[in-house]
């Protein structure tokens, strides 16, 4: 179903002010903390968090000076993938009001810096990457950048409500690039590290659609909510999460993981099952279409929406830090 929607007159507005903001101030206005903002740093630290862990789980390991530039590396990476979306969705982050003060929208960054810091930026961590360690490792980091910035960014996001289930690789690649860093090669630990972040993304960024429908639909972004409805989407969290559970016991099975990591990664599956479960059996919402899906926003479920969202993103930090606890513990022999 489309989701086309229909500018009203509120939304005009909005568009008439977002031009005027990426017409506004010329970049010699802009300071080192905008281009900073540019490169998303809350998401690149969850990036250089798990690319870490990656690294930290590989059964071997680089020059110290070598592993700490190939860390800076992949946080450059992650930097420049941000820049290059900022770019790109500049029009709509200037409509969606928890994107509206980013340096872009703001006018404190005009677009065509942005482009250039982010392919800047591009170039310099693959370099950086390929240098410290290996090619196989940089080769990745490079997909990343492109599959972020011109898969995700410049096709799925617009075109389709699996945006994100696709799209969500390039988030998962880290701990990847990470082992690979450290190895020269891809085993199947990795592909378990990338498979958890790829299956955490859609009930992480669904529930934020939940409650932020209204946003989504304004500027024709076909988020899951807006597509199908917010009674499909609860749903497709909780079949998320399931499998995620399972994904997640993995690490044990192939010996990566141990008893540490098995009871704690038990707990937190059941804490993110238990507010899935309580998403999907949310009542709100099923009576409207997925044109009225933002009527959600202001439905008690919104809470549960918002619970669920905030407890993701500590689950998974909490996930890879066990992981990367064991792997320590195992190297001093402990």
């Amino acid at each position: 179903m489309s989701i086309t929607a229909d500018i009203t007159t509120s939304e005009a507005g909005l568009e008439t002010d977002a031009a005027f903001a990426l017409s506004g101030p010329s970049v010699g206005l802009a300071t080192p903390g905008d281009f900073f903002a540019l490169m998303k740093p809350r998401v690149m630290s969850l990036v250089v968090f798990t690319a870490w862990v990656g690294y930290v789980c590989a059964p071997s390991s680089l020059p110290f000076w070598n592993a700490m530039i190939a860390i800076f590396s992949i946080a450059v990476g992650a930097g420049a993938s941000g820049a290059l979306n900022m770019w790109y969705d500049a029009d709509i982050d200037a409509r969606m009001t928890r994107t509206r003060k980013r340096p872009i929208p703001r006018g404190s960054v005009t677009p065509d810096a942005a482009l250039t810091f982010g392919i800047l930026l591009s170039g310099l961590s693959v370099w950086m990457l390929a240098f410290a360690t290996n090619w196989l490792a940089a080769g990745i980091l490079a997909f990343t950048i492109f599959f972020y910035a011109v898969v995700y960014s410049m096709w799925l996001k617009r075109s389709t409500p699996q945006n994100i289930v696709i799209g969500g690789a390039a988030g998962a690649f880290p701990p990847m690039i990470g082992w690979a860093a450290a190895t020269g090669n891809v085993s199947i630990d990795s592909v378990v590290l990338f498979m958890i972040i790829f299956l955490w993304t859609p009930p992480h960024f669904w529930a934020l659609a939940l409650y932020k429908s209204g946003d989504y639909e304004a500027v024709g972004v076909p988020m899951m909510p807006n597509v199908k409805g917010a009674k499909s989407t609860r749903f497709q969290i909780f079949v998320y999460a399931l499998i995620l559970a399972l994904i997640c016991v993995v690490p044990v099975m192939t010996g990566l993981a141990g008893a540490l990591y098995m009871v704690l990664a038990g707990l937190l599956n059941a804490g993110f099952l238990a507010l899935a479960y309580r998403v999907w059996k949310s009542r709100a919402g099923d009576d409207a279409g997925p044109d009225e899906a933002s009527l959600y926003a202001v439905s008690t479920g919104n809470k549960v929406a918002r619970n669920l969202f905030a407890y993701s993103i500590i689950y998974l930090f909490l996930i890879f830090g066990i992981l990367a606890v064991e792997a320590l513990l195992k190297g001093w022999g402990l």
